[in-house]
């Protein structure tokens, strides 16, 4: 073919995406994709199809105000926030969000050491009390830092003892304790890696999940803390789908946005989640990198909005 009549790849790469774009009849593709830029997002985009019922974590966009970040969140077409102070709750509520997770006892003092477990239980008991009275399906729990010296099978017995105090009151009140397994490689961050953590191999939290042999003690399936210590995301999802209670996003490496700048591919795994028939929340829990963060916000409900 002489070049004249060649179609360059990218040209026909575009001419496909254009294509797409009136096929779907928006100005974004009919799927969209992990990878669209920055520059792709539109600066009025809403979330359409709403398979996924997504979130967002609140303390990820701090300095902003909680309240201007519940208005745009509302205005995204986001269903719920979660990671905010509970004086909040309300004001969420009132603009037409749910919570979709309530926080209790930190990662840092958690059950595998036995001084942590009145306060631990005291904790997570008064959050699910919050989580009924907003209406929240799920507490999170952690393990917390491992002990110098402890045995892997007495700390984990500490874990279970710990919430088995608690499980009856949770299945009692009908919410769901969700156990979050985090990485501990990444050093740069406080809240983009936790070296020391326990929990931090999800199939061992897979396996705490069982013993605990409770619909209302799930894992919190973080995709970010996954990929990084174990990987193969969509085959632990179709296999542990019946023991996940919740997940959260981020890009990795660096915990950015979902853009073409990091290595998951979103939107297949939120195709693979509702194959699964989970039917609650997936938070996006990203720290913006962008000048913008609501743009980067509108972004990642564009990518998971599958």
């Amino acid at each position: 073919m002489s070049s004249g009549k060649s179609i360059s790849r990218r040209k026909l790469l575009s001419t496909a995406a254009a294509a797409g774009m009136v096929a779907g009849g928006s100005s974004v593709g009919a799927t969209a994709i992990a990878q669209a830029r920055r520059e792709n997002t539109p600066a009025d985009f809403k979330i359409r199809n709403k398979r996924i019922r997504q979130s967002v974590m609140g303390w990820c966009f701090k300095p902003m105000p909680i309240p201007e970040l519940i208005g745009h969140c509302a205005d995204i077409g986001l269903e719920a926030i979660e990671g905010i102070d509970p004086k909040f709750y309300p004001e969420a509520i009132k603009r037409g969000l749910k919570i979709s997770l309530v926080s209790s006892h930190g990662f840092g003092k958690g059950p595998v050491d036995t001084a942590n477990h009145a306060e631990c239980i005291a904790r997570l008991k008064s959050s699910i009390d919050t989580a009924v009275e907003f209406g929240a399906p799920s507490v999170i729990t952690f393990t917390g830092m491992s002990v110098a010296g402890m045995s892997a099978a007495t700390a984990d017995q500490n874990c279970i003892d710990c919430w088995k105090q608690v499980i009856d009151y949770a299945e009692q009140k009908q919410i769901t304790l969700v156990l979050e397994h985090l990485n501990s490689r990444d050093n740069t961050h406080p809240m983009k890696g936790h070296p020391g953590y326990y929990g931090d191999d999800v199939d061992h939290c897979i396996e705490l999940v069982k013993r605990m042999d409770s619909e209302r003690f799930k894992l919190l399936f973080d995709i970010y803390h996954v990929q990084i210590m174990n990987g193969d995301v969509i085959r632990r999802i179709q296999t542990y789908h019946p023991l996940i209670g919740h997940y959260h996003t981020a890009g990795n490496p660096g915990r950015k946005e979902l853009d073409e700048t990091q290595e998951i591919n979103y939107p297949p795994i939120m195709e693979a989640i509702l194959k699964t028939g989970y039917d609650l929340f997936v938070a996006q829990e990203f720290i913006p990198t962008w000048d913008d963060p609501v743009l980067a916000m509108r972004h990642a409900a564009m990518v998971c909005d599958v």
